[in-house]
């Protein structure tokens, strides 16, 4: 019998299995990609927000790595019953490890943090404030939820993914007020953008607590494992993948706003200028 995450799972039809796999396909094809996009066009931004870009690529190579280990773990996991693989597919020997989601989380959640407050150029003393409050608070977040995700016990569930809320509720306090100072700093091009950054950084974030809350509330069944699998990979494209995208764009507007030579861009050729120096290829 397989655990995954509080939800029992022995059995799923050729839909629910071919469901899984396309996502898990999709997502390691999404992270891949965007990760190369985002270093292949890193010296289009200047020197000051390469970081972010560079760190965005990280976090989308990192759950890359992660989303082939789950893709290869799931189809260890899962055998078909008829020939062709068409039939029902039921448990194998191996189990189905979500731990891996959250060793990718440990990893790849204080990086977005990071990727965000490093796109800002904020001043060093700000920058390092503010990193060390929202690290700290987002592996407490990640440490504090997995011995409730990893337990088929209701009470356990909840006494971990309340602990595990209070670091969120901070990070959330520091995101909306504490970044909001920062704002009024930022070139009027990309002020609006950066403040939707943190809603959909946060927004993205709230898929996750509510798959966690599915065995309490009663969800389970080969359903909710389907559901939870969509749910997190749905999510992990958009809060890396996206998000990336997100940060390359406001990286690369704050350049172009800084000094217009990054607005000279060869869309055919891919060359691109930068200050005191020749044309170069990106």
């Amino acid at each position: 019998m397989l655990v995954a995450a509080g939800i029992q799972v022995n059995e799923l039809t050729f839909g629910q299995y071919d469901t899984v796999y396309n996502l898990l396909s999709l997502a390691i094809a999404s992270l891949g990609f965007t990760g190369l996009y985002l270093v292949l066009s890193q010296r289009r931004v200047a020197a000051r927000y390469r970081n972010a870009v560079v760190i965005s690529a990280m976090v989308c190579f990192i759950a890359t790595y992660h989303y082939i280990r789950i893709f290869d773990n799931f189809k260890d996991s899962y055998e078909s019953t008829a020939q062709g693989g068409t039939g029902p597919y039921v448990l194998t020997e191996v189990p189905f490890n979500e731990g891996y989601r959250y060793v990718d989380w440990l990893l790849t959640v204080p990086l977005l943090l990071v990727e965000t407050i490093a796109v800002l150029a904020l001043a060093k003393a700000v920058q390092k404030s503010l990193l060390s409050k929202l690290v700290i608070a987002s592996v407490l977040m990640i440490a504090l939820g997995y011995p409730g995700e990893i337990t088929t016990e209701v009470g356990p569930r909840l006494l971990w993914g309340t602990l595990s809320t209070i670091p969120f509720l901070y990070i959330l306090y520091v995101l909306f007020v504490e970044l909001s100072a920062s704002l009024e700093r930022q070139p009027v091009q990309v002020r609006s953008t950066v403040g939707k950054l943190r809603i959909m950084l946060v927004g993205l974030w709230g898929v996750y607590p509510i798959a966690y809350l599915m065995p309490v509330l009663g969800f389970d069944g080969p359903d909710a494992f389907v559901l939870r699998q969509a749910g997190y990979s749905i999510a992990d494209i958009l809060a890396k993948a996206a998000f990336g995208l997100v940060i390359y764009k406001i990286a690369r507007v704050k350049s172009e706003v800084e000094d217009p030579a990054f607005d000279e861009v060869d869309a055919v050729t891919g060359m691109t200028a930068e200050p005191g120096r020749e044309t170069v290829r990106t």
